[in-house]
C-alpha cells in the first residue's frame, strides 16, 4: 500500500495507513531480528542541507539495522550546491544512485518541490518551520505505546508553537482522530500559526490557548514540549 510513496506532509497518509505503520513499527520493536534483511540491497540517500544529529543518525541507523546501506551528506557545503548547482539537479543526480531519499532543507516547501525532480520516493526530514512528518510518526508510536490509543486525548503543546515544525505535524496528524482536545501553551509571539487554527476549525476540533503551563497541566493526558 505504501510502496513507492513520498512522505512530504503528515496528511500524505490516511488514518488507516498510519495505523498500519504503527502496527509494523511495533512488530519491528518486538522482533527486530525478523526485519534485519528487509532492506538488503537498498540504498538510502541522506541529503541534509542543514545541521542534524538525531534525525540524520536515526535514518542512517535504521537503514543499516534493516540490512541496507546509506550515502549522503550532512551539510550543504559538502554538496555541489555550494558550487552553484541547483537543488533540482542535485536531487535528480542523487536519485539515480539510491532507492529512497531523506532530505532536510531550511526552506519551507522544499521537500514538496524537490519531490517532483526525484525518480525515487522522497521523505521530508524537516523543511524549515513547516513540517517534520517522520518525527510525528515516532511521536505517535510513543503515544500508542503509552496511552494505547489516538482518540479521546487532551494534548498540550508548550513552547515555540509558531516555528516548531514537529508541533505543526503532530497537531495535523492527531486532529484526524476523534474527540481529541488541543491545548496550545506559549507566549503571544510564539502562538500556533493561524492556518493550523483554521484547519482545526474546519475539522471541528476543539482547542484552547494558554500562556501559563501550570494553569492547564492538570487536564493534560500528553504534554509535548518544544
Amino acid at each position: 500500500m505504501l510502496k513507492g510513496r513520498n512522505l512530504i506532509n503528515t496528511d500524505d497518509f490516511s488514518v488507516e495507513e498510519i495505523d498500519e505503520i504503527m502496527a509494523l513499527a511495533q512488530d519491528i520493536n518486538k522482533s527486530p531480528e525478523n526485519f534485519s534483511n528487509s532492506c538488503r540491497g537498498k540504498i538510502l540517500g541522506t541529503l541534509f542541507f542543514e545541521p542534524s544529529t538525531r534525525t540524520r543518525l536515526s535514518f542512517e541507523s535504521a537503514i543499516h539495522r534493516l540490512g541496507g546501506d546509506c550515502i549522503g551528506f550532512s551539510e550543504s557545503q559538502s554538496s555541489s550546491t555550494s558550487k552553484g548547482e541547483s537543488l533540482a539537479d542535485t536531487i535528480k543526480t542523487v536519485s539515480n544512485y539510491v532507492d529512497v531519499i531523506a532530505m532536510r532543507h531550511p526552506k519551507e516547501g522544499s521537500s514538496n518541490w524537490g519531490s517532483h525532480y526525484s525518480s525515487v520516493p522522497l521523505i521530508n526530514s524537516g523543511d524549515g518551520g513547516h513540517q517534520h512528518p517522520t518525527q510525528t510518526l515516532t511521536d505517535m508510536l510513543t503515544i500508542k505505546e503509552t496511552k494505547g490509543k489516538f482518540s479521546g486525548l487532551t494534548i498540550g503543546f508548550c513552547g515555540d508553537l509558531k516555528f516548531g515544525r514537529t508541533v505543526h505535524s503532530l497537531t495535523k496528524a492527531m486532529s484526524n482522530y476523534d474527540d481529541n482536545h488541543f491545548v496550545f501553551i506559549s507566549p503571544e509571539e510564539l502562538q500556533i500559526p493561524e492556518y493550523l487554527k483554521i484547519e482545526l476549525n474546519n475539522k471541528k476540533c476543539s482547542y484552547e490557548e494558554a500562556k501559563k503551563l501550570e494553569k492547564v497541566i492538570g487536564q493534560l493526558d500528553i504534554l509535548y514540549m518544544t
